[in-house]
Formats: C-alpha cells, sequence, structure tokens
C-alpha cells in the first residue's frame, strides 16, 4: 500500500511530494504535490489526492501528526490528483471546496480522467469516483479555523482553467496548484490557456510568499518559480508571436523553438514538442 510522509513546511503546515514523472502504478497516480494545514480547529486537506485509496493514505499520514479531524479539503483544480480522492475525505464529514470553474472543469472531464487510470491503476481505483466540491466560490474564499486564516483564490486559471491557490498570509506559505512547476517541465495539455496562466502568476507574486509548495516539485521560493515557471511561458509566447507575426507555419514555429534553457528539467523530451505546439495555436485563436 501507498505510504506517505509529510515534509513539514512552516509549524502546522505539510506538504506531500509527489512523484515528478507520470501516473503509475507503484505511485497511485500520486504524480503531484498535496498538502494540510492543522488548525485547533480541524485540518485542511489541500488536494485530496488522485483515488479513493491515496486519500486514505493520506488521512493515515495525517493522523500521525494530529489527532484533529479533516474539516475541509480544498480542490486546486481539475486534474485527477487533485481531486479524485474526494470520495474518501466526504465518508470522514468533510466539507469540499472549489472554485466554480475547477467544478465545471472537473464535471466535464472526469469522467475520462477515471477511465484513463483504470488500465494503469487497476485495481488501485478501487472506491474511486467523481465526487464534487459541495461548495464553491467565484474568486476567493477566506477560511478562519481558530486563529487559522486560509485564503483560497482563483485568479485567471492556467494549467487548468479552475487552478486556485491556497494562501495562508500568517506563514506566508502558498499552495499554488498546477500554476508552479519547478524540478520538472510543466505540462500545456488541451484545457490550458498561457495567457491566464501568466497572468495568474503575476498575482501569485503580488502576494509575495515565503515558501511555495508548487503543484510539481520541491518546496521552492518565488525566484526558482520564476525561472522554471514564468520565464519557460514567457519563453513559448514570445517566440510564438514573433513566428505568427511573420507567418511562419507551425512545424516550422516548432522546430525554431530553442527550449534548451530548460534541458535540464525532467520530462523535458516529452513534453516540449506538445507544449510548443498548444501554445502557436492558443496564439493562433487569440
Amino acid at each position: 500500500a501507498l505510504t506517505l510522509a509529510p515534509l513539514k513546511v512552516a509549524p502546522d503546515v505539510y506538504a506531500f511530494i509527489g512523484d515528478m514523472g507520470g501516473r503509475t502504478y507503484e505511485n497511485e497516480g500520486m504524480n503531484a504535490n498535496t498538502g494540510f494545514v492543522v488548525t485547533t480547529a480541524g485540518v485542511v486537506v489541500v488536494d485530496s489526492g488522485s483515488t479513493y485509496l491515496a486519500a486514505k493514505a493520506m488521512h493515515a499520514a495525517i493522523q500521525r501528526v494530529t489527532r484533529q479531524p479533516v474539516k475541509y479539503v480544498v480542490n486546486t483544480g481539475g486534474q485527477d490528483h487533485r481531486w479524485l480522492g474526494n470520495g474518501y475525505f466526504a465518508q470522514q464529514g468533510a466539507q469540499i471546496i472549489a472554485s466554480r470553474a475547477a467544478m465545471a472543469d472537473m464535471q466535464e472531464r472526469g469522467a475520462a480522467q477515471l477511465e484513463a487510470m483504470r488500465p494503469v491503476l487497476r485495481k488501485k481505483l478501487q472506491g474511486t469516483r467523481p465526487v464534487f466540491a459541495t461548495r464553491s466560490f467565484d474568486q476567493k474564499e477566506i477560511l478562519k479555523l481558530g486563529a487559522t486564516e486560509l485564503h483560497i483564490v482563483h485568479f485567471h486559471g492556467g494549467h487548468t482553467p479552475g487552478d486556485s491557490v491556497v494562501w495562508l498570509p500568517q506563514s506566508g506559505v502558498l499552495f499554488s496548484g498546477d500554476l508552479i512547476y519547478v524540478d520538472r517541465l510543466l505540462g500545456v495539455i488541451p484545457v490550458s490557456n498561457s495567457k491566464n496562466w501568466l497572468a495568474s502568476f503575476e498575482e501569485m507574486e503580488k502576494l509575495n510568499p515565503k515558501v511555495i509548495v508548487p503543484g510539481h516539485g520541491n518546496v521552492c521560493d518565488l525566484a526558482k518559480a520564476r525561472a522554471q515557471t514564468r520565464d519557460y511561458l514567457l519563453l513559448l509566447r514570445g517566440h510564438m508571436r514573433q513566428a505568427l507575426e511573420r507567418g511562419t507555419d507551425l512545424q516550422s514555429a516548432i522546430d525554431t523553438l530553442d527550449q534548451g534553457a530548460f534541458r535540464h528539467l525532467l520530462n523535458y523530451d516529452a513534453l516540449k514538442g506538445g507544449n510548443a505546439s498548444r501554445v502557436y495555436l492558443e496564439m493562433e485563436a487569440e
């Protein structure tokens, strides 16, 4: 069974650092970061994980840290590993919160995400079904538990349309969800929007976080997030803007793009082509 080790990133704030490769039977689809915040009035889980059983493993790890019950689960976006564990936490009586844009994305893609995981996870998908948030918000929701304040904020989306962050103003910790990737190349997927992603990044910068728990990769600071997420998106958009202005076709635009500065990031070879192609097509339609 999956054993998860919480990493303490600040007093009462913990992260589970997921696998940085793809979804596998061994990692149970937990190839992204999740976490939790302990307060005197209960625990808030940030992203419920990839499956019912992964959520159960998360809860077991949380219970080794605190006896407080899980009161809330926040889904930071519509990717499978952010919310398919909701069913387990709902059974524990937790209230589940997501942005309206994330809810719409989950409802649209949930069944397909589950089907895609079936051949990979097989019996480890047992008990997993799409369970949606019971509480939604447009742009901002503030949770106050005891003396702890959590700001759940949806800016403009990015990796997925409903991407949100969990900001802890008292400790300066930001759970960025999929708006920040470090140590591995970010993925521009069919529902991504690079223009909105950069606009959301700009909003995160204004928070000036001390510590970032990214959606993928190790805990980092703003400088690393800028270098490996923002600068990469700026490179893609800058190159594709020039290509489109010159009337360059898609294949030539991809062939002339030098992404070498990001070669050191994991999954570089697997993702760079698709990222370039999707940004070109997105900008062509802008």
